[in-house]
């Protein structure tokens, strides 16, 4: 029979630095990835000033530099009249030397993870490793059943604490007890490519148009392009036409118009993905001998590009608050419920300020309506702008949340 002492189900980021953590700590600790590797495209590539400190902390600072990226120093919202854009966010004016956010591909980001906790002689990847159900005893969670997804083996992983690390389509999830609460979300996302040229403008780029927002990441040779449909107006987007939208979307992106060569957009539907936007959480991460961090707990808007951040200072919280009591075998209900409280106000604050973004800016948008009614929003950017102290604090916030999680001191040696 497999035993470990921590099975985190899920590689990805929250995944994947809770077991770094851990298994720096000296606790023994095996991840399953479902996936053969970490290439999926359209995923969570925003890494914040958070995650940048920690990684230096980790003594990564510098192999994760040497990644290809891009970094954006402010935010922006187009809440104006005719959607011009304001600042309402100056993450460059932030003090130290992390003032910024750091596009980079997650799957880059988890390569590295992955390669420097497997460094650590009591961690283990497992990859192709799919979790079908959960162990139980008289009441508790007590490990996992998998399946080998190259041979279609199965078998059974016994654990004295199991993290669910696997997203907002958890297992842990189905559990009744944990109580899933859902929040009403006004649009669904389309995610495409389109060849980038050196004349284009950098980093993060976004813009209103008719029904629709887009945020365009730069990838260095290309732009991975995000654009804002009402929710579940997929299919009736569609039918309008491929052309139809490339016309709206160059529309609202006038800086591409001014290219020499317009940049060819999909040449069929295809190309462009339909990314589910859902925003929810459970009341309750835990029960006996089971923990949820990261979009297993609680599934973040798009908006503020800040769900990948949230994960990772949840895993490193976990990390804080279990290494001793996993690496002593006296970890307990009390430790799990630790961790939820010490995440809970970060995450309620963080979706708060997204349904606020959902309800003045987003929605009155897709509905073709202005953002500004009544003049809120408006009045609200205009103040920061003419208060560039005030900007400090919506950033300070997307930046590193209510407050700054550290790692267990056992975690930061630095890498040979």
């Amino acid at each position: 029979m497999e035993r470990t002492t921590c099975c985190v189900v899920g590689g990805g980021p929250a995944g994947m630095v809770l077991g770094l953590l851990l298994a720096r700590a000296g606790v023994e600790v095996t991840v399953l990835e479902k996936h053969g590797d970490f290439l999926r495209d359209f995923r969570g590539d925003t890494v914040h000033p958070s995650t940048l400190r920690l990684l230096d902390d980790l003594g990564l600072a510098d192999r994760f530099a040497a990644l290809p990226q891009r970094h954006v120093h402010s935010i922006q919202l187009p809440i104006g009249r005719g959607g011009e854009l304001f600042t309402v966010g100056e993450i460059g004016s932030l003090p130290g030397k992390y003032n910024y956010v750091a596009m980079v591909p997650q799957w880059d980001l988890l390569d590295l993870l992955a390669d420097e906790a497997k460094r650590e002689p009591t961690f283990q990847l497992r990859m192709n490793t799919e979790v079908t159900s959960f162990l139980m005893e008289r009441g508790r969670v007590t490990g996992v059943r998998y399946r080998d997804r190259t041979n279609g083996s199965t078998g059974e992983l016994r654990a004295t604490l199991t993290v669910a690390c696997d997203g907002r389509g958890s297992l842990a999830r189905d559990l009744p007890e944990l109580g899933l609460q859902e929040f009403a979300c006004p649009m669904d996302v389309w995610w495409f490519r389109l060849p980038r040229e050196e004349s284009d403008p950098r980093g993060l780029v976004g813009n209103a148009g008719e029904r629709f927002l887009t945020a365009m990441i730069d990838r260095g040779d290309y732009w991975q392009c995000a654009a804002l449909i009402p929710k579940g107006a997929d299919a009736t987007c569609r039918a309008e036409g491929l052309d139809r939208f490339l016309a709206a979307f160059t529309e609202a992106t006038p800086w591409m118009r001014q290219r020499p060569d317009r940049a060819p957009g999909p040449r069929s539907w295809d190309e462009v993905k339909l990314l589910d936007v859902r925003m929810d959480r459970l009341r309750r991460w835990h029960r006996p001998g089971l923990l949820c961090v990261g979009d297993a707990a609680h599934a973040m808007s798009p908006v503020f590009g800040i769900g990948i951040n949230l994960a990772v200072e949840d895993a490193v919280a976990a990390a804080r608050h279990l290494a001793r009591p996993l690496r002593e075998g006296t970890v307990g209900l009390a430790d799990v419920r630790a961790v939820q409280r010490r995440r809970w106000p970060t995450t309620v604050a963080t979706q708060g300020l997204q349904r606020i973004a959902h309800a003045r800016v987003i929605g009155p948008l897709l509905q073709g309506r202005s953002p500004v009614a009544g003049g809120e929003p408006l009045r609200l950017a205009e103040v920061l702008t003419k208060a560039p102290w005030l900007k400090r604090a919506p950033a300070y916030f997307l930046a590193y949340g209510a407050g700054r999680e550290r790692p267990p001191a056992e975690s930061l040696r630095r890498s040979g």
